[in-house]
């Protein structure tokens, strides 16, 4: 499918090759002249400590059915999206381009910096507060990640944080059992 936003976005940058694309109406511009500086880890999971069934999918794209699951009818008409999903197994959607503002921080703040949507790649990983991320994932989120900075150079090195991290006392993700650790080790590996 064709992204609506094709004639301002640069395919070389703005579309991780592996992931497949699914188009989110909840984005827009960035202010003029912001690149993304800063990425965002996130955890979801539809309906809650569920995975598969494509229901984050669902509403990334506005579509979820609010009759489907009793949780559905409180989050169906929220409008949110990231730039990317990885599922269980590491596979990635991407759902907005990099150069756009996905709405996935909501009131958050990094290094003073307030409106992390304005500044940030979201990246969503499949999962809970409860669970430990699978060997997948952080092997996927190490190479997006690294093929990220190597195309948008304002994200320095310890420009990485968690969702938790830039809303603290409103979100929890990616929670504690995502080993930060590990992540820089996959990191370290992809970079060598």
């Amino acid at each position: 499918m064709k992204s609506p936003h094709a004639e301002t976005v640069t395919p070389d940058r703005d579309w991780y090759p592996p992931a497949q694309r699914l188009d989110s109406p909840n984005q827009d511009e960035r202010p003029p002249g912001q690149q993304p500086e800063l990425i965002v880890v996130h955890a979801i999971s539809l309906p809650p400590g569920e995975f598969g069934g494509g229901h984050v999918a669902e509403l990334f794209q506005n579509r979820l059915d609010p009759d489907a699951h009793p949780y559905f009818a409180e989050v169906g008409g929220l409008r949110v999206s990231a730039h990317v999903l990885i599922d269980r197994e590491g596979q990635a959607t991407q759902f907005v381009p990099f150069s756009r503002r996905a709405w996935h921080a909501g009131v958050s703040r990094w290094q003073g910096r307030e409106r992390c949507n304005d500044f940030s790649i979201g990246i969503e990983l499949e999962g809970t507060d409860e669970d430990p991320f699978t060997p997948a994932q952080y092997v996927a989120l190490a190479q997006m990640i690294g093929w990220v900075r190597a195309r948008w150079p304002d994200i320095g090195p310890d420009a990485l944080a968690g969702h938790s991290d830039i809303a603290p006392g409103r979100k929890t993700d990616p929670g504690p059992h995502f080993d930060w650790a590990r992540l820089r080790q996959e990191l370290h590996e992809v970079s060598a």
